[in-house]
């Protein structure tokens, strides 16, 4: 608040590539590769065409309408377009502001939920240590309470039960994509013992699992073997509980799954981020028939939350559209080759004095550092070696745009190595 790092301004977005100012002037520009995709959400890069569109032919009927009592095609269409590309169940959708909110709502449903069939006792969720799930009240209490930047409220937030982290991958996934070989099997079972042991221990007071899947995000981008979410699942069976996916950083792709939900199918799905090919704030939730049902025999006989935003036009109509564009692109294809050219291009910086791990998942490269990054050091590297990065704690990452061309992805690359030689040089 009182010292603030340096910042540039963004003057202008194109493709994949951000052209930025230090002194805010048109004049005073540079142009970098977007390494960050806006924290995950610019799949598409920027000023896409139909995209533009979208949002201009929406405008241009209406911009927003209350979603209490009224509805609107652009929500209807994107509704149906949710439940026709997530697994077969999701069937109820909610839409909400952000990842954050959305995070919220998933908890709510839930809580009203276990109301619904006549458990009130069950207040508490369960999940894994590393995990990071946004910033509002409940959202914190289910982020790691020692590493996920929100210790400072212990003392106020509802106190959930914590299992251990999922073990890591025990080498970079293959061509992008994860394999359920990758961790030995004894290390996931004994993960998986443990978990359970808690889980049993906690059972009688437990709404809910929730976890992210695959990926631990902003937590400390922690990859985790498949073999974790059938666990999951089946512990969540066994006591009741209701199994909540926060896909919010995974969905749509990143991972090399559309939604890693295929895999194994939640009660709750929570999507957001590159929903709206971060055009707009947007977020949805969606849910089984099941669910709804117990929700609507709860007390209040409705889910009990209704944002002002919600179901916003403009970005339901870039949401749709922002689908259509990536269904219909090979993203498969994109993702895997966006992940074999980081894959092989950071592997060479695990041998340097100072990184303590390169791992890959589908799109996303990560050189874990042995100490915080020194980040004024690494993002001017960064920036002269043509891209733009965000480190955060002891890593240099990446989630580039899925449009980005074989030339772009290697400027990224080059970008950490000078970013991470950088950091490593300034805090010798």
């Amino acid at each position: 608040m009182t010292d603030p790092t340096p910042v540039r301004m963004v003057v202008g977005a194109s493709g994949a590539r951000l052209r930025l100012s230090s002194t805010g002037s048109a004049a005073d520009t540079v142009q970098v590769v977007d390494g960050m995709s806006s924290w995950w959400s610019a799949i598409h890069g920027y000023r896409h065409p139909r995209l533009d569109q979208a949002i201009r032919d929406q405008a241009e009927k209406f911009s927003h309408v209350m979603f209490g009592g009224l509805t609107h095609q652009p929500a209807i269409s994107l509704g149906r377009a949710l439940v026709e590309l997530t697994p077969a169940g999701l069937d109820k959708v909610f839409l909400a502001d952000s990842g954050s909110v959305a995070v919220e709502v998933a908890m709510k449903m839930v809580l009203q939920y276990q109301r619904g069939l006549g458990r009130p006792e069950r207040t508490r969720f369960l999940t894994v240590l590393g995990g990071y799930h946004g910033d509002t009240f409940d959202c914190m209490s289910v982020t790691d309470p020692d590493g996920g930047m929100h210790s400072m409220w212990s003392n106020l937030l509802p106190t959930q039960v914590f299992g251990p982290q999922p073990p890591a991958l025990a080498k970079p996934a293959a061509s992008g994509a994860t394999d359920a070989t990758d961790a030995p099997l004894a290390e996931v079972d004994a993960w998986a013992a443990a978990f359970r042991d808690v889980a049993a221990a906690h059972a009688h007071e437990l709404a809910g699992i929730i976890v992210e899947p695959l990926l631990q995000g902003a937590g400390g981008m922690h990859p985790y073997p498949e073999r974790c979410l059938q666990v999951f699942r089946e512990v969540a069976d066994e006591h009741g509980m209701l199994l909540v996916f926060d896909e919010i950083a995974t969905g749509f792709g990143r991972t090399g799954h559309l939604f890693v939900s295929e895999l194994v199918t939640p009660d709750v799905l929570c999507l957001g981020k590159a929903l709206t090919g971060g055009y707009m704030t947007l977020a949805a939730v969606l849910t089984t028939e099941e669910v709804g049902r117990g929700i609507s025999a709860s007390e209040s006989g409705v889910l009990m939350h209704g944002p002002t935003f919600m179901g916003n036009p403009l970005a339901c109509a870039v949401a749709l559209e922002s689908l259509r564009l990536l269904t219909r692109a090979d993203w498969k294809s994109n993702i895997s080759r966006i992940g074999g050219r980081l894959r092989d291009g950071l592997e060479p910086l695990r041998d340097l004095p100072g990184v303590k791990d390169v791992r890959t998942i589908g799109a996303v490269g990560i050189v874990q550092l042995e100490r915080p990054v020194d980040v004024p050091s690494a993002t001017d590297a960064a920036i002269a070696a043509g891209a733009w990065l965000r480190p955060f704690r002891d890593l240099v990452y990446t989630m580039p745009p899925y449009v980005c061309t074989d030339h772009e992805v290697d400027t990224i690359v080059a970008a950490i190595h000078a970013a991470v030689r950088a950091s490593l040089k300034a805090t010798a």
